[in-house]
């Protein structure tokens, strides 16, 4: 499997008239809807890649098993994920390639595989190989596809409130300034402002001690 870049890029909505703004917006551009639904994100910690690597492997599909091996060789500052969408159960793996973190970047390889447990026996298979909680998450998502290269997402998270992500997604990093400005360009239009990286890396940091208030709630802080 090739190597696939994602280009993402964040912004704060906050209330909810804000994401409805945003929504009446995409939908008289032409976006279409994609999907609706819950997520539950548990983030890890991983102490020691290859046994990680070495436990792993042997559950991931035989189509996903070089980009596996691929991410955890060429990536960096990785993020390790389990998500449950709707009962869809999936290890999702993130490294950066921009001056971000794997959590937060800008742009990075992105991994994801559908695994045949529950959330609940996936996180015990990581716990098992070394990792550790660093935070659960939950959110609400709305999913839409705009000019068949653009992906926006709608969330209402645990903690953060409401947020937009911009993303695309590309098979080469030559091009990875080019969509950027081009992500950029097209939030103009729809009148949102991006989620700097230094504040966002604050929220990060602030949820991820503070998690336990807010996962599953819809309770939300303000870090400036």
């Amino acid at each position: 499997m090739s190597s696939q870049f994602e280009i993402e890029i964040k912004s704060l909505l906050g209330e909810k008239e804000n994401a409805d703004n945003l929504r009446d917006k995409l939908l008289a551009k032409g976006a279409t809807l994609k999907s609706q639904h819950k997520q539950l994100n548990h983030y890890f910690v991983i102490n020691d890649l290859e046994k990680f690597k070495n436990g792993l492997e042997p559950h991931v599909s035989e189509l996903q098993k070089d980009y596996f091996k691929k991410i955890l060789t060429d990536g960096k500052d990785f993020s390790i994920r389990t998500r449950d969408a709707d009962g869809k159960v999936i290890l999702v793996i993130k490294a950066s390639i921009d001056e971000g973190t794997s959590s937060n970047a800008v742009s990075r390889m992105e991994f994801e595989d559908e695994v045949g447990m529950t959330l609940d026996d996936l996180d015990k298979l990581l716990l098992e190989n070394g990792l550790e909680y660093q935070a659960k998450w939950s959110r609400e998502r709305e999913e839409y596809k705009l000019n068949d290269e653009v992906n926006v997402t709608i969330d209402k998270n645990s903690g953060y409130g409401y947020l937009a992500e911009f993303e695309t997604v590309v098979d080469s990093d030559e091009t990875v300034e080019e969509e950027k400005k081009m992500l950029n360009d097209l939030m103009n239009e729809f009148g949102v402002v991006e989620l700097m990286q230094d504040r966002l890396e604050r929220m990060f940091d602030f949820y991820n001690k503070n998690w336990r208030d807010y996962y599953g709630t819809d309770k939300v802080f303000n870090i400036e």
